[in-house]
């Protein structure tokens, strides 16, 4: 049983969703604002977390940077009124897993959660085994955790699945339209600006100078090719 976290201030909306995803099987825990919900996901466990944007004490753009700061790399799907393309590409380049605006139907939020907690155990379950090493990062792709010579490094969910899905194709050219697919996992795309965006940090990661890389190449036009050096 899935176990999911719900940060969100308004209380006719916290209260329903808690009801369809408790009816859905999962087991829910709520939060009234962004710094309840970042004590909660830090002090417990949790699948997936579903946050709201515009609360008080804290924004979920805060929290959720604060949560990737403390290394915690549960998936989140962000909820807010806002609509504008800034947003949305600010909120997955915080580290969020997707994002939905209000107002929204339920079926298309349990299907958003449905796909993000099927991928995310397809990961665990399929994925490369063991320790993978890529120029200079260490990765563990099952335990989400990631090391170089300098010691750990903090990762968010979304940076492991995209490095995860390059790996998995090592040598091949991967677009940024089957980056957002596969990675994102839904249709609605958000710009190919945002795996532009992740692709850089992994660089600053992964390469000895990432302004000359030698392990992820862009291939102009397409997309990217990871290659092991």
């Amino acid at each position: 049983m899935a176990k999911i976290l719900i940060v969100e201030d308004e209380p006719s909306m916290r209260l329903g969703l808690k009801d369809n995803l408790e009816f859905e099987s999962y087991q829910v825990e709520l939060a009234i604002d962004g710094a309840e919900g970042l004590k909660k996901a830090t002090a417990s466990t949790f699948d997936l977390i579903i946050l709201d944007v515009m609360m008080p004490k804290m924004s979920g753009f805060d929290v959720c940077k604060a949560m990737r700061k403390a290394g915690i790399t549960t998936p989140i799907i962000f909820l807010t009124a806002k609509s504008e393309e800034i947003d949305k590409v600010l909120g997955l380049e915080l580290g969020a897993d997707d994002y939905l605006t209000k107002p929204f139907s339920l079926r298309e939020l349990i299907a958003r959660v449905k796909a993000i907690l099927r991928r995310t155990q397809t990961d665990a379950d399929t994925g490369l085994k063991g320790e993978v090493t890529i120029g200079g990062l260490t990765v563990d792709f099952s335990q989400f955790t990631a090391r170089t010579a300098e010691g750990e490094v903090r990762m968010s969910h979304k940076e492991y699945e995209i490095l995860h899905y390059l790996a998995e194709h090592t040598n091949e050219v991967v677009s940024r339209y089957d980056l957002l697919n596969k990675v994102w996992g839904y249709e609605s795309q958000p710009t190919t600006r945002t795996v532009d965006n992740f692709i850089l940090r992994l660089r600053q990661r992964i390469e000895e100078n990432p302004n000359e890389p030698r392990h992820i190449l862009t291939v102009h036009g397409v997309g990217y090719k990871l290659l092991k050096v």
